[in-house]
């Protein structure tokens, strides 16, 4: 990312850090959530659209400042990490499915974690504060706004917690900014990082 780009942003955004999962993973998912948003319920199902992977969320305030030293090091991260198989299975809640707040898919790759391990520490390099809990990584594919229809909701849930969902060649990193307001957040990709490192 350009330090003229930089430049044009405000001072403070939200931003974050993330990876998506391929076509064939996310029609996938489609086949699998649509009729849920069908289900009168208390969910808020994210869009396709914004399905992503959060590796490192950078905070509703993150400073111009502090990105450019971190966009420097996840170009270097980049180089070195050669592009490794993503998995995507089964279904699940944070905190649990009695007190339901997120909604997710699981996803699994050794190389994920050590991924994530490698930007928490960028991060902290180049003066984010530390994450301070352990990665966890997941997919969000819903928000609970109330308990109505959870019931019928959570019972798909158990019965897809080994679904297999299909598999990605993860061959980029991305840098987004974060825009609140309306129905749902728009995200803006301020840099892409390939990565091309030897397997």
């Amino acid at each position: 990312m350009s330090e003229s780009r930089l430049e044009i942003l405000p001072g403070k955004i939200r931003a974050f850090a993330a990876l998506r999962m391929s076509a064939e993973v996310e029609a996938a998912l489609s086949r699998f959530i649509d009729p849920l948003r069908d289900l009168p319920s208390g969910v808020r199902w994210v869009r396709p659209a914004n399905w992503h992977l959060t590796l490192r969320f950078l905070g509703d305030e993150a400073d111009r400042n502090l990105l450019v030293p971190l966009d420097q090091r996840l170009a270097q991260i980049a180089g070195q990490t050669a592009p490794f198989m993503l998995y995507a299975c089964g279904t699940g809640v944070f905190p649990n499915l009695d007190r339901p707040r997120t909604i997710w898919i699981g996803l699994v790759s050794e190389e994920l974690i050590q991924l994530a391990r490698q930007v928490e520490s960028a991060a902290m390099q180049a003066g984010f504060a530390s994450e301070g809990r352990p990665y966890t990584p997941h997919l969000t594919i819903g928000r609970m706004r109330d308990l109505h229809g959870w019931p019928q909701i959570r019972q798909v849930l158990r019965e897809s917690s080994k679904q297999d969902f299909g598999s990605t060649l993860i061959s980029e990193m991305v840098l987004y900014r974060s825009i609140l307001g309306g129905e749902a957040p728009q995200y803006h990709a301020l840099a892409r990082y390939q990565l091309a490192g030897a397997s």
